[in-house]
């Protein structure tokens, strides 16, 4: 490993907020160094990750906000990781929801980093797994992942969170049973926000049937209402978040399913390393030419050579 890279890294786990800055902008964009820097990661459990999904409009991020608010009062070192929507021009997060978070900016207990969908499914950024790795050696105690809000592909979230929170509104009420097969399916914590609006007592009801149904043997998931804007029902909300963090004992189904899909992706991108793009262009053009050609025999034939490697 690099003498600055092994410095980086000693100042991140320092909690050095600008090196934790660069060192992600490192990792998502692959820049020279990136996968040393991973290697040398260590394994902490210390920090716990909670997703915060739920469709556009459901207020996630002043949730979010007034959770910082909460778990601030206890003295918590917290991480967020707010994944927006990308700019169609530069691929940039476009910063909207931030200035929701403006008062934490510079706050010595919060970190906050936006990130990019850059066109990824599942309302995530492509490398989140990576970055929250590297955001979890840090210190933190708590780090929060908002996703973009783009429905029931947000799935990829209950793989990465120890606790997701799943953010509804009261104009959700007569959605509920269409969202019921996808991000319904991957709460811990159910949250009605903006519960001072008309319906919001229909919705809880709803979810606290479908808790119900859903449970079986197992404990009902907990269903809460929230008026973000006016810290109504937020500390209830976080006292259980931790509450369900300390009682989780093993690792989730969905966190072992994610990371074999992200495992099975990296020994991909490992073999393919190899591999000359140019090349392959090169004897493609010319092999398309023949009248014979067959696209899966020529893959396999020009991947012979590599396969001895």
């Amino acid at each position: 490993m690099r003498n600055d890279l092994k410095q980086l890294l000693q100042q991140i786990k320092e909690g050095n907020f600008l090196a934790l800055a660069r060192g992600i902008t490192i990792v998502e964009n692959e820049l020279n160094g990136y996968d040393s820097l991973l290697l040398n990661l260590a394994e902490n459990r210390k920090a716990r990750v909670i997703g915060i999904t739920g469709p556009p409009g459901a207020g996630k991020s002043t949730l979010v906000n007034a959770l910082l608010r909460h778990w601030l009062k206890e003295n918590k070192k917290i991480a967020v990781l707010a994944v927006d929507p990308s700019s169609p021009f530069n691929y940039g997060a476009l910063l909207g929801d931030r200035i929701r978070m403006s008062e934490f900016y510079t706050h010595p207990n919060i970190f906050i980093r936006s990130l990019a969908t850059r066109g990824a499914l599942g309302g995530l950024n492509a490398k989140i797994i990576e970055i929250t790795d590297l955001v979890k050696e840090a210190g933190f105690d708590l780090v929060l992942v908002e996703t973009v809000g783009v429905g029931q592909s947000e799935v990829e979230i209950a793989g990465l969170a120890d606790c997701t929170v799943v953010t509804l509104v009261p104009e959700a009420g007569d959605e509920v049973q269409t969202l019921k097969a996808g991000i319904m399916e991957i709460a811990n914590i159910f949250v009605v926000n903006k519960a001072d609006r008309d319906g919001a007592e229909g919705l809880y009801r709803n979810l606290r049937i479908l808790a119900h149904e859903k449970a079986g043997i197992n404990e009902e998931t907990a269903v809460f209402k929230t008026i973000a804007t006016e810290n109504t029902g937020v500390d209830e909300l976080g006292n259980e978040i931790i509450r369900y963090l300390d009682n989780q004992k093993n690792l989730p189904e969905k966190r072992i399913q994610l990371l074999t899909e992200k495992c099975w992706r990296l020994i991909q991108e490992y073999r393919m390393n190899p591999i000359d793009h140019k090349q392959l262009r090169i004897d493609l053009t010319s092999a398309v030419q023949k009248t014979d050609f067959n696209l899966y025999a020529f893959t396999r034939t020009f991947l012979a050579p590599y396969d001895n490697q």
